[in-house]
């Protein structure tokens, strides 16, 4: 499994849970990665190391998605420390849960900024990088095409309009042999949303196979986009969320 030999990767907000899974298994199949990270300064350095030790090259960059110059820094400085860019992979998300009668305008912007507007500046500061063969994925959520419970209405919304910037930029760059695709994990073991938490059992409900998933899933399909194998898939948006939108 070694087709990503020569590639170059970022994934933004790798530190831990899925981004980091993505950036670990991209190494795995030979790429080198840049991630970025807002606060988690140490487990970044962890995965640094992890991916270091398959004999790869990494380096985890400082960056708040909120903030756009910090997107396009963090692009720039990527390309710069791995000599190019080939892959890169909008995970960095926020989630805030309001009903729309109480969410404050401030939230709103938070989800806004982090969730739309950094994977469309990180796709704009990535473009002049990315070669023929390059590829775009997005991480966005089951969520966004299908709302369970009575809040979230906003988080959900800043992930289906992934949808819409999946296909635009697949458009865009499609002449150029440059993919874009979109990963929708569904109810997935991390600290956020942790197996084992109070809401699990009822999320297990909702899916045919009944268990949550792991991050290698995600890292699954997002290493398999990237590959030559998907030279042909642009503009979909995959499931993984153990059936939830069946």
């Amino acid at each position: 499994m070694t087709d990503l030999i020569g590639k170059r990767a970022l994934v933004t907000g790798a530190s831990r849970g899925i981004g980091a899974a993505i950036a670990l298994a991209l190494a795995d199949r030979g790429a080198d990665a840049a991630i970025t990270y807002e606060r988690s300064a140490d487990r970044a350095a962890e995965v640094v190391r992890e991916i270091q030790s398959k004999g790869r090259k990494a380096v985890a960059i400082q960056a708040d998605s909120a903030d756009p110059a910090a997107v396009k820094r963090s692009v720039d400085e990527a390309a710069s420390a791995l000599g190019g860019l080939d892959i890169l992979v909008n995970n960095a998300a926020i989630v805030l849960y309001d009903a729309i009668a109480d969410v404050s305008v401030e939230r709103i912007d938070a989800l806004l900024a982090v969730n739309v507007r950094s994977p469309v500046l990180a796709a704009q500061a990535a473009i002049p990088y990315l070669k023929k063969g390059g590829r775009i994925i997005g991480i966005g959520s089951a969520g966004a095409e299908r709302i369970v419970g009575d809040t979230g209405t906003v988080y959900y919304m800043t992930k289906s309009a992934l949808h819409s910037l999946t296909r635009g930029l697949a458009r865009e760059l499609g002449s150029r042999d440059i993919t874009v695709n979109l990963v929708q994990p569904g109810s997935t073991d991390t600290d956020m949303n942790p197996a084992n938490g109070e809401a699990a059992d009822f999320q297990r409900t909702l899916m045919p196979l009944g268990r949550y998933g792991e991050p290698s899933d995600v890292a699954a399909a997002v290493t398999f986009l990237a590959s030559p194998a998907a030279r042909h898939i642009t503009g979909a948006i995959i499931n993984v969320d153990g059936g939830l939108n069946t």
